[in-house]
């Protein structure tokens, strides 16, 4: 039978009514299937556009900082950090503009541009020990039938690292031609995350764990480096963290969705000083966790970087997320649970904290009754740690139930002999304000009774405050908690931060973006 495209004016003259109809069908469902096709194609190259003008304004907006009079009230400190963030800041855009303009539809927007300038670099140390990867055609027999002679080569050189050693690989792509037809065989060069440049993936995830998880600021790698005769710029480290981050970003966006999809959520945010070229000083911004519950057997934690703590960061960030969220009582999250399907679990931890500070100041006995019925519930907790999500709801209805039931009668009398203002009644209001809140996990095995999980997940940016002191931009406080996401994740799963950034790094450009699952941190396996 022909196919509809294939019907001509006189096949349609020999069809029965029942048969036009038929076809007719079939050619408007064709039609619509097209239209929507069309519709979804412009819609894509309309989002693309939009970002190609955002990437573009915050690349002019660089450099514009770079040479605003402005930044002479930087001390010198500042000023080294703020150069430093404009290379990451600048590579990192420059690679997503031009994975932007690569999708089709942009053939002609490329082809009028003049190539950059690549800037001449120096050769590599002859000391470095070579690991050579010959790539040469499987069949070196041309059409012709004749065998191809070998006539050269060409040789690229890649900078790679195994912790405390630098060493280089040695790409030789051997020629083939055939002295018959003149038809020349090469096999072609694979493609990285850093095309045409010196670091390997090795290198670049070297340089983003250095950074990013043992916290040494780039001017100190590029002394640690120099002292195995390697010349790499703080500059050039800080470019080449740019265009890792840049690549990372899909894995970072399907990261983010794997730990949204689960029903059990922690939050907490912290503040961490974010530079001001214009005002030459720093102000503050805030990174928010959100993590899968520590009962979780699949555990990971995303961050997000905000210039802000109010409520409207968490409300966009959990805009299709719906379940029970395990937090402290900052304000802002009862906007959060404005929205319907949402369900407020609360941190023992932090009613214990109100208490425990008292004990400390010798200021209430009171304090350390609360603090030893609390330590009733920690201990049932810790015993149904490692039972099943039903069996820990099972033990906690018979045996912890009724010490929450008798400690909330026992703060409600309490709180009655209290002064009103006083430091203990503060205390007491803490718990008694959110006591719904803190006996959620009464309902639900998989809720823990604190928040300890995600407040041990921001020790890591803690530890980073001190080294690096400030981020030096929005988007360099983005990129860090794309890469810390990834690779404190990658912890949780017992991987090596360096092995999984090296491996997802080296697979990324060539991998298929729908199988990109498989290297998250909970799926991901090394190639053997």
């Amino acid at each position: 039978m022909l196919s509809v495209h294939e019907l001509k004016a006189q096949d349609l003259q020999r069809l029965s009514p029942s048969a036009l109809a038929e076809v007719a069908a079939t050619m408007l469902q064709h039609i619509a299937e097209q239209g929507k096709l069309i519709t979804t194609q412009a819609q894509a190259i309309k989002f693309r556009d939009v970002k190609i003008e955002r990437i573009t304004f915050e690349l002019a907006r660089l450099k514009s900082w770079r040479f605003a009079a402005k930044t002479e009230r930087m001390n010198a400190e500042q000023r080294q950090l703020f150069e430093e963030t404009l290379a990451a800041d600048q590579a990192s855009l420059e690679a997503q503009l031009e994975a932007l303009q690569g999708q089709p539809g942009t053939q002609g927007e490329l082809a009028g541009k003049t190539p950059a300038r690549q800037p001449k670099r120096q050769a590599l140390p002859e000391h470095l020990r070579r690991v050579d990867h010959h790539h040469e055609p499987e069949n070196t027999t041309c059409g012709c039938g004749q065998l191809m002679v070998r006539i050269g080569e060409d040789v690229s050189e890649k900078l790679d690292i195994v912790p405390a050693e630098f060493f280089v690989h040695r790409h030789v792509r051997g020629k083939w031609t055939c002295k018959c037809c003149q038809t020349l065989v090469q096999e072609p060069v694979a493609p990285h995350i850093i095309d045409k440049g010196m670091p390997a993936e090795g290198l670049i995830a070297h340089t983003l764990v250095s950074r990013f998880v043992d916290h040494i600021p780039y001017y100190r790698q590029e002394q640690i480096n120099a002292r195995s005769g390697i010349h790499t710029p703080r500059s050039t480290l800080a470019a080449w963290s740019g265009q890792g981050g840049a690549g990372l970003i899909p894995l970072f966006d399907a990261h983010r969705k794997f730990v949204l999809g689960v029903n059990v959520l922690h939050v907490d945010e912290t503040p961490v000083n974010m530079l001001d070229p214009g005002a030459g000083k720093t102000k503050r911004a805030y990174i928010w966790a959100y993590a899968r519950s520590g009962f979780d057997a699949l555990p990971g934690v995303v961050y997000d970087f905000c210039v802000g703590r109010g409520a409207k960061y968490p409300v966009a960030f959990l805009q299709d997320w719906s379940g029970t969220l395990v937090c402290d009582g900052y304000v802002a999250y009862d906007t959060v649970f404005k929205l319907e399907q949402r369900i407020e679990a609360g941190c023992l931890a932090h009613a214990r904290r109100k208490f425990d500070e008292l004990i400390k100041d010798n200021q209430s006995p009171v304090a350390t009754q609360a603090v030893q019925r609390i330590a009733m519930l920690y201990s049932i907790e810790r015993e149904a740690r490692d039972l099943s999500v039903e069996q820990r709801l099972d033990m906690r209805q018979a045996r912890a139930k009724p010490v929450w039931e008798e400690m909330h009668v026992w703060l409600q009398l309490e709180r009655q002999r209290v002064p009103d203002g006083s430091a203990i009644a503060n205390a007491i209001d803490y718990s008694l304000n959110r006591w719904t809140a803190l006996m959620a996990n009464l309902v639900d095995g998989d809720i823990p009774v604190d928040n300890n999980h995600i407040e041990n997940l921001m020790r890591p940016w803690a530890m980073g405050r001190k080294a690096w002191l400030f981020a030096g931009s929005e988007l360099a406080g983005q990129r860090a908690a794309i890469v810390m996401s990834l690779v404190q994740s990658a912890k949780m799963h017992g991987h090596d931060p360096w092995a999984y950034l090296r491996d997802v790094l080296t697979r990324l450009p060539s991998h298929l973006n729908s199988q990109i699952d498989e290297l998250l941190p909970h799926r991901w396996q090394p190639q053997v």
